[in-house]
């Protein structure tokens, strides 16, 4: 697509069935044929010229694998842990706001269909549910073997610090298991597609309050909803943040150099997610594959301090297993849910178990039957290895933080 072009809108509401898709871009070509073009534009959209968005997927495909052979491959266990509660796969849907666009079920439809897989869910601060219906949605959803399926709860601090202080208290009486604070989203980014198509209907989140609307800018839900978000957050308000929060773990969401993870690492969080916000807030930002290696190679010692997760541009097994292989503990999938809720709960649970199988099938042909046997050594990053940035050994995270 050429720079600053537009990406293609619906133009029918044909709707392949569902038995039909084989491939997670199957569910992404049925949305972008069947969704409102309001809907397809609010979540297609990316940050001015799409040049991350596109990255973020293809700098999986610049990294080869390296397969072992003649290795009894004959079962896998893809069991893993976010924060301590146990996944059936480590794969994670990252929070997407207004669900609703796509499917009335929305972020319900998801969370159970998360619950089904046995792997967690992160709701939204611009959720079309309240958090506590969607929890009551995932409880309640029958399962053959009972298991615990951990929902995370994603805040945007507001400007208004009573408005945050009420949000983390609501979350914790519906019983978020942990808080991912967004910190790469200062602004809502320059989103084109999504401002030009105004939307066909009132979009209001019920858990931040705020409403779509039309300006002299456009029509973007992303930056109109977004003008909450509290842009003064610092390093300053993580030990706020536990304040508010005293018995949740605090995961920062949006990580995307080394020293900023080692920074999170000092300030004592118990996570962070490697993410760019799908290419949404900032263009030209490198993928995030990229920073995970960049992490690996600048600051290996935080893998061993704090839980690494990583989203952005995941779209088959052999992107999770990448992933996984330079120290991820888990990958979250943000758009792909929406495209799949399409097709409701049903949509969702088939786009979660394409994803497991193409992974279990990465790991046998790469002679792997678990996931602590994943290291760096199954991939070859010479293709990309001169896009890490050096770490600066006179750029301590203390000097860093001076200049902050």
């Amino acid at each position: 697509m050429a720079a600053g072009s537009r990406p293609p809108v619906p133009t029918s509401h044909a709707k392949p069935p569902l038995a039909s898709l084989i491939s997670t871009h199957d569910f992404e070509d049925a949305a972008s044929r069947s969704l409102t073009p309001k809907a397809w534009a609010f979540i297609s959209s990316a940050a001015t010229d799409l040049n991350t968005k596109r990255r973020n997927t293809s700098a999986f495909a610049d990294i080869a694998l390296r397969p072992r052979t003649l290795r009894d491959a004959s079962s896998v266990d893809l069991s893993a842990s976010m924060l301590g509660r146990p996944l059936r796969m480590p794969l994670f849907c990252s929070p997407a706001a207004m669900a609703s666009l796509v499917h009335p079920d929305a972020e319900k439809a998801i969370g159970t269909a998360c619950k089904a897989s046995g792997i967690a869910q992160c709701v939204s601060t611009s959720a079309s549910y309240p958090l506590a219906d969607i929890v009551a949605a995932v409880d309640a959803h029958p399962v053959d073997t009972p298991h615990d399926t951990p929902v995370f709860f994603q805040l945007y601090v507001d400007k208004n610090r009573a408005n945050t202080r009420r949000l983390i208290r609501d979350a914790r009486a519906a019983g978020a298991k942990a808080l991912f604070v967004t910190i790469d989203a200062a602004v809502p980014g320059k989103r084109e597609a999504d401002e030009r198509v105004p939307a066909d209907a009132p979009i209001i989140s019920p858990l931040s309050g705020t409403a779509a609307a039309h300006d002299a800018k456009g029509s973007s839900i992303g930056r109109t909803m977004g003008a909450f978000i509290d842009s003064s957050l610092c390093w300053a308000d993580i030990p706020w943040l536990r304040s508010c929060a005293p018995d949740m773990p605090i995961v920062l969401k949006g990580i995307q150099t080394s020293e900023d993870a080692v920074l999170a690492m000092e300030a004592g969080v118990d996570g962070i997610v490697v993410s760019n916000h799908g290419g949404r807030s900032l263009d030209t930002v490198p993928a995030t594959i990229l920073i995970l290696l960049e992490l690996r190679k600048n600051c290996p010692e935080i893998f061993d301090r704090l839980d690494v997760y990583i989203d952005g541009g995941i779209r088959r097994g052999t992107d999770i297993f990448k992933a996984l292989c330079l120290g991820a503990k888990a990958v979250g999938i943000g758009r792909g849910p929406l495209f799949a809720v399409n097709y409701g709960y049903a949509g969702v649970l088939k786009y979660i178990e394409l994803l497991r199988d193409e992974l279990e099938t990465t790991m046998k042909l790469c002679g792997v039957t678990s996931l602590e046997q994943l290291h760096p050594e199954y991939l070859n990053t010479l293709a990309v290895d001169h896009l890490i940035p050096a770490k600066n050994p006179v750029d301590s995270s203390a000097h860093v933080r001076s200049r902050l």
